[in-house]
């Protein structure tokens, strides 16, 4: 089970990386730094939403169990992989943890949260 769910999450990582390009590249510059990562962080929900949905339809979890085990599954790939890679880019734990300040209008914070209640809300929502 952990194994195809993990091959499953792997694709988000493409989505992410494209979502932000989209960001980088296109409308960052007319939202400015803190709009655009705003911005990015909701569309990436919505981009994840689609995406959680349809791997779900086709491969359903068994329980409400499995479902939590999945979003558990997934928010470990997903802060193994932000961490380690900005880690391995040499960038400090201070700017890693930037986008989580919900204080100073971050709200990266609601990605790994989304990743890991997705699953089982989709499975609730579509039994």
């Amino acid at each position: 089970m952990l194994l195809k769910y993990f091959l499953l999450w792997l694709p988000m990582i493409f989505i992410a990386v494209l979502n932000g390009s989209a960001r980088d590249l296109w409308y960052k510059k007319h939202t400015g730094e803190l709009t655009g990562h705003q911005v990015s962080t909701v569309s990436l929900i919505i981009l994840f939403g689609f995406y959680i949905t349809a791997v779900l339809k086709k491969y359903p979890p068994n329980s409400a169990t499995q479902s939590m085990q999945i979003g558990l599954l997934w928010l470990v790939l997903t802060l193994l992989f932000e961490f380690g890679l900005g880690l391995m880019r040499g960038q400090s734990w201070e700017l890693l943890l930037q986008d989580y300040n919900v204080f100073k209008g971050r709200i990266w914070i609601l990605i790994p949260i989304w990743v890991t209640v997705a699953p089982y809300l989709f499975y609730k929502m579509f039994p």
